[in-house]
């Protein structure tokens, strides 16, 4: 397991050993540049924001989440807990959502997720140990080993705009399974992380 940091050096590094084995990645390295990194701290923060943008667009997400800090400036789970009845729903959440979030700030103060245990772990650990709560699906889970543990193999292959770009990039003519996305990035391991930076880059199609 490689645990190196994720910063705009190693994602170079990473994704220069991909272009070497990935002829289309490495096309499209030559006309998009390297994604930048992403990197979000480590705890509720960033499972709170995993779930508010859980199928939403990252502007819709961005604006919930601007109206949930004016309420949670302190942004603590027991903080949560105890907002008035409806705050989050009129910050734009939906009542799953709410139910997730409040499930979540719950689990953390009960110590039911501890968030600092989860670096010890490795991949498929932290992704059980996650995944255990509700509303935290897989792809919630891969996305925080990303971006908040900065784990170096991750691929969240449930991820809509992943499948596309991969459609794209790859000149499929159906958008693949999660399944075959695996299978089609499969020799990324073990930097796929930085693999699944780039089709995020390419899929918004941002310039080198």
């Amino acid at each position: 397991m490689l645990k190196t940091r994720l910063d705009q050096k190693q994602i170079i590094e990473d994704i220069d050993r991909i272009a070497l084995i990935d002829h289309e990645l490495k096309v499209a390295l030559s006309s998009y540049g390297y994604p930048q990194p992403r990197i979000r701290p480590q705890g509720f923060e960033t499972f709170l924001t995993i779930i508010v943008g859980q199928q939403i667009s990252t502007e819709a997400s961005a604006a919930i989440m601007t109206r949930i800090r004016e309420l949670l400036p302190d942004m603590f789970a027991a903080t949560l807990l105890n907002l008035p009845t409806g705050a989050l729903r009129k910050a734009g959440l939906s009542g799953r959502k709410v139910e997730y979030a409040e499930r979540l700030a719950s689990a953390i103060v009960k110590g039911d997720l501890n968030p600092d245990t989860l670096p010890d772990l490795d991949d498929q650990q932290a992704i059980k140990a996650i995944t255990r709560l509700r509303g935290l699906g897989v792809w919630s889970a891969e996305i925080y080993l990303m971006f908040s543990l900065q784990r170096r193999d991750v691929f969240p292959a449930d991820d809509l705009a992943l499948q596309v770009a991969l459609q794209r990039l790859k000149n499929l003519d159906q958008r693949p399974t999660a399944k075959q996305a695996r299978t089609l990035i499969a020799h990324w391991s073990p930097w796929s992380s930085a693999g699944s930076l780039f089709l995020w880059h390419y899929y918004r199609g941002a310039p080198g």
